[in-house]
């Protein structure tokens, strides 16, 4: 999964719509800078254990940001983002 999480960090990408989607589910108003430099943050810090590949996805849970970021394991596309549920 090591290695995974490396290709993720080098070529994760976001479509537009994703902007709106991530700012709506964290009920937030970042902008793209905001937005990237989060995701990429929670991407670095985020321990190769807290990586899952189901399906065609990735998932990245974050305890500390209370994150779950969804990836696809094509493309490298940041779909979603979600709240993680205590």
């Amino acid at each position: 999964m090591e290695n995974n999480k490396n290709e993720i960090l080098e070529k994760h990408c976001y479509t537009e719509l994703v902007y709106q989607r991530i700012n709506k589910k964290l009920k937030t108003a970042f902008s793209k800078d905001e937005t990237e430099k989060l995701i990429r943050n929670i991407l670095e810090e985020t321990t190769v254990e807290n990586y899952l590949k189901k399906g065609k996805n990735f998932y990245v849970s974050s305890k500390e940001h209370n994150i779950r970021i969804t990836v696809n394991s094509n493309t490298f596309r940041i779909i979603t983002v979600d709240k993680i549920l205590k």
